[in-house]
């Protein structure tokens, strides 16, 4: 059983340093990770960890997962 506490994203926004909008904006154009609560959207620290790690917060990277190529 996972004990870790749900948070919102307004705490999310805070950990990330960035304003709440930008929280679901990434959830849902870049696959930040989330669970719908009712009408809340929760997030685990845990997997927003990861989500940063792999890459996921990369303003390169796109929903797919893939990277746009840079221009030269």
């Amino acid at each position: 059983m996972n004990t870790k506490p749900w948070v919102t994203a307004e705490q999310i926004s805070q950990y990330l340093g960035v304003v709440k909008n930008t929280v679901y904006r990434r959830r849902e154009r870049k696959g930040l990770p989330a669970h719908k609560i009712g009408r809340l959207w929760k997030f685990q620290l845990s997997e927003i960890d990861e989500w940063v790690r792999v890459g996921g917060a990369d303003e390169e990277q796109r929903s797919d997962g893939q990277t746009l190529s840079s221009k030269n």
